[in-house]
């Protein structure tokens, strides 16, 4: 059980509540009207802009509790002037952030893994605010543990946090890849190498039984999307005896997936020479080189090359599934309209290519892009090529990386699947 202060009994009060046994007051952070109702439905993160008052100095990393305006308690977290979250809440009760607190959050974070991928030996054990611990994000590639922090409260606890971890999974390493370019909006720089253990080389992981190589230290986001893990599967059920093309295939999570369900032949596609050479290795390590061929190119281009013709020439479709995955179009909402553009094209060309009842499974990992718009964009594409599509399923992000519903941005994956009807 987490530890809880004092009475453990919440205070109406406009006094501070006390903190530990010297009964030191803590800051209070005062919202203003209008603003509790979206802290009261879970969302973690207090604005600049809605806060009204700070009764004492805060420290920059410090925890501090958010009252509403008529003083009503609600919540604790941690504090950054730096930062436009000024707080990110970790607790709707007065709770001390210590050690038993992550005991707790990452037990429960676990017990959610076990329950919804049991079996599975690599996956995210922390996804930050879908598991109550804004600014945290724990990955597990089999005995090797990836640690990120984007907000100032969780990296100036990173020793305790790791000392949880060393005890709750016992991993044999844990690595910080802090090199992501949200630390800079909390005022934090760039920090990479081994918090405990040592890391040389790929690590081998399982993912769905297949073996992947993954570079921890310089790959992707912490090594892998692991996000896809219950949508390779997923997509590669339909691959049998199919001539598949994987489009921004990485390190090949789902042309291996298709492989090994039995397509006939896998293209894979990605822009990435370190990534195709990797896949390659990858098919060898599971013995699947001999469906799987791959290019290294830029796939805009390669999709339009394959879709230019000459006046009364026409596209002679090769393809019975299609996988478009590709990277995020948008990082801001500014460029939404730029990102449906480029959706719009990347569909339009598949389209052309994908035989008449065929597959195309399609995702798109932008935030500032819902399912929605993104659904608008295939449809758009559909049109412009004269197709019709018959959608026979929808995806989302693995279990691991959990959709809290009043927390919009915990959702960003989302996709679909089309048959080609007509």
């Amino acid at each position: 059980m987490i530890r809880r202060l004092g009475l453990g009994r919440r205070v109406q009060s406009g006094r501070s509540y006390l903190l530990l046994m010297n009964m030191k007051p803590i800051p209070t952070v005062i919202v203003r009207p209008g603003e509790a109702d979206r802290l009261l439905a879970g969302h973690p993160w207090v604005y600049q802009g809605a806060v009204q008052r700070l009764t004492q100095p805060a420290t920059d990393g410090e925890v501090v509790q958010v009252k509403d305006h008529r003083q009503r308690f609600l919540g604790i977290g941690f504090y950054n002037s730096k930062s436009k979250i000024v707080v990110r809440l970790l607790s709707p009760e007065r709770v001390e952030i210590d050690r038993a607190f992550f005991q707790t959050r990452i037990r429960e974070a676990l017990a959610v893994r076990q329950k919804h991928l049991p079996g599975a030996t690599s996956f995210r054990v922390v996804n930050a605010e879908s598991d109550f611990l804004s600014g945290l994000v724990v990955d597990k590639y089999e005995d090797v543990l990836v640690l990120q922090t984007s907000s100032l409260g969780m990296d100036t606890r990173k020793p305790l946090i790791a000392e949880v971890l060393k005890e709750l999974l016992e991993p044999r390493a844990i690595l910080e890849r802090n090199d992501i370019g949200s630390r800079k909006f909390e005022g934090l720089g760039e920090a990479n190498g081994a918090l405990y253990g040592t890391q040389e080389g790929p690590v081998e992981i399982q993912l769905n039984g297949l073996k992947f190589g993954v570079d921890l230290v310089s790959g992707h986001k912490t090594g892998l999307y692991l996000d896809q893990q219950a949508n390779y599967q997923a997509v590669a059920a339909g691959a049998a005896g199919k001539n598949v093309l994987d489009c921004f295939s990485f390190l090949g999570g789902f042309g291996l997936h298709a492989a090994r369900a039995g397509a006939a032949q896998v293209h894979m596609l990605d822009q990435s020479e370190e990534a195709v050479a990797r896949a390659q290795k990858n098919a060898a390590a599971n013995g699947l080189s001999e469906r799987c061929s791959f290019e290294t190119v830029n796939v805009f281009d390669w999709l339009k090359a394959q879709t230019t013709t000459q006046p009364h020439e026409k596209v002679v479709p090769r393809w019975d599934l299609i996988i478009l995955d590709p990277p995020s179009f948008t990082r801001n909402r500014a460029s939404v309209p730029d990102a449906l553009r480029g959706y719009k094209e990347i569909h339009l060309r598949a389209l052309k290519l994908l035989k008449p009842g065929g597959t195309l499974a399609t995702f798109c990992c932008s935030h500032h892009v819902d399912a929605g718009l993104f659904l608008e964009a295939i449809l758009a594409a559909a049109y412009d090529a004269h197709k019709v599509l018959r959608q026979v399923d929808t995806y989302h992000q693995s279990p691991d990386h959990p959709i809290i519903p009043t927390i919009p941005e915990t959702e960003y994956l989302k996709g679909f699947a089309f048959e080609l009807a007509r």
